[in-house]
C-alpha cells in the first residue's frame, strides 16, 4: 500500500515537473518572438508604406484657368502620389465658387505676397510655396508651373519619368551676351557663377532645402536686380534704345541657377527644364507677339500637330555654351518636355476636347 502511495506521489511530481518545463520553454520562445519583433523595423508595422510625391506648385494671378486640364490630369490617380499648393493674389481662395477642380480646393498658401514681373518677388512667391511644400515629409520633388502650363503626358509617365532621376531638372547656362550682371554683386556672386534659365525648375528636397534656407544670394539679387521703367505706349512706338538693355537683370530667371552653381551642387542637377517655352519670336509679323515675353498659343494655334511637334523634341541646344542637351530618362535617351506654355484656357480645352492631349 505504501509502495502504490509513493508511485503515485513520484507520477504526480513528474506531471508537475513537466508542466513547468513546458510552460517555461513556452515563455521562453514568447519572448525569444517578442525580441525578434521589436528589432525588427517599428514603423514596416506602425504604418503603411507612403509613396514619395511630388509638390505641384503653382504660380497663379487669381484663378487657374487650366484647371480643368489639370483635373483631367489628376483625375483617378493615387492622391499619395502628389500635393499641390497655388500661389495666387493675397486673399484669394480656392473653392467650389472659383474653381471647377475638387484638387484645388483650399490649395492656396495663406501668406501669399503681391507678385510683379521682373521683380525679385517673384522669387519670394516661389520660396513661399517651397517653404509650404516642404513641411510635408513625404514631398520628394518639388515642380513648379505657371497658370498656363497644360501637361504633355498622363500622371503615371509623368511621375515615373521625374521620380526616376536622382537631380533636380534645372534648365541653366552660362550667361555671357546680355549683360545682365551687375559688377556690383561681385563680393557675393563671382561673374563665373552667374547663371541664366527657365524658372520652371524640378527640384529634390535638398535643392528645395538650399532656396528655402539662402540669406546671402536673395539679398543681392533684391539690391541689384531691379525693373527698370519703360516710356509711356513703348508698344505702339518705336523706341530709339535696345529695350533689352532697359533691364537691370531678371530675378526669376537667374535665381535658383546662380544659387545653385555658388554652393557647388551643377553636377546634381540636370540642365535642362521639363517645361517647353518659345521665345524667339523676333520674325514674328504679330506686333503683339513680339517682345520679352514668350509666345501664348491661341485657340487657332491649338492642334494635334502641335502637340506631337513639342513631344518630338529630343534633345535643346544652348547657344552661349556651345552645348547640345540630348535628353535621357533611366539612363536611356528620351523626350525633352513634360509640360508646355503658354496655353489661354481656349487652346487647352480644345487639345483637351480634340484628344490632342491623352491625360488618362
Amino acid at each position: 500500500m505504501k509502495r502504490r502511495s509513493y508511485g503515485i506521489r513520484w507520477r504526480t511530481k513528474l506531471a508537475v515537473l513537466l508542466s513547468l518545463s513546458f510552460c517555461i520553454g513556452t515563455l521562453v520562445l514568447i519572448r525569444k518572438q517578442h525580441d525578434r519583433i521589436l528589432s525588427l523595423d517599428i514603423s514596416d508595422y506602425s504604418q503603411p508604406h507612403q509613396n514619395p510625391k511630388i509638390a505641384f506648385l503653382f504660380i497663379a494671378r487669381n484663378r487657374l484657368p487650366l484647371d480643368v486640364i489639370w483635373d483631367a490630369f489628376f483625375k483617378e490617380q493615387e492622391e499619395g502620389k502628389f500635393s499641390i499648393y497655388v500661389h495666387s493674389r493675397p486673399g484669394f481662395l480656392f473653392n467650389q465658387a472659383t474653381t471647377k477642380s475638387r484638387y484645388f480646393y483650399g490649395r492656396q498658401v495663406n501668406n501669399s505676397i503681391q507678385v510683379d514681373w521682373g521683380e525679385a518677388s517673384m522669387i519670394l512667391a516661389e520660396r513661399i510655396l517651397l517653404r509650404n511644400a516642404l513641411k510635408d515629409a513625404t514631398n520628394e520633388r518639388f515642380l513648379f508651373l505657371s497658370d498656363s502650363c497644360i501637361p504633355l503626358y498622363n500622371f503615371s509617365y509623368t511621375y515615373e519619368y521625374i521620380m526616376s532621376s536622382p537631380t533636380s531638372f534645372v534648365d541653366s547656362f552660362a550667361d555671357t551676351k546680355e549683360g545682365r550682371y551687375n559688377p556690383k554683386m561681385h563680393l557675393v556672386i563671382p561673374m563665373h557663377n552667374w547663371r541664366k534659365g527657365s524658372q520652371w525648375a524640378v527640384l529634390i528636397r535638398k535643392h528645395a532645402e538650399i532656396i528655402v534656407n539662402d540669406t546671402k544670394v536673395l539679398p543681392e539679387f533684391q539690391k541689384h536686380c531691379r525693373r527698370r521703367s519703360l516710356p509711356e505706349f513703348w508698344r505702339d512706338r518705336p523706341l530709339s534704345i535696345d529695350v533689352s538693355k532697359e533691364h537691370n537683370c531678371i530675378p526669376d530667371e537667374h535665381y535658383v541657377q546662380t544659387l545653385l552653381a555658388q554652393h557647388g551642387l551643377e553636377d546634381e542637377i540636370t540642365r535642362r527644364s521639363l517645361t517647353h517655352t518659345v521665345w524667339d519670336m523676333s520674325s514674328s509679323k504679330d506686333h503683339e507677339r513680339r517682345g520679352w515675353h514668350p509666345l501664348t498659343y491661341r485657340l487657332s494655334d491649338a492642334s494635334p500637330k502641335l502637340v506631337k511637334t513639342i513631344q518630338k523634341i529630343d534633345n535643346i541646344y544652348y547657344e552661349t555654351e556651345y552645348r547640345r542637351e540630348w535628353c535621357s530618362s533611366k539612363g536611356k535617351p528620351s523626350l525633352c518636355f513634360l509640360f508646355a506654355r503658354k496655353f489661354t484656357r481656349a487652346a487647352a480645352l480644345k487639345l483637351l476636347d480634340t484628344g490632342a492631349l491623352i491625360l488618362n
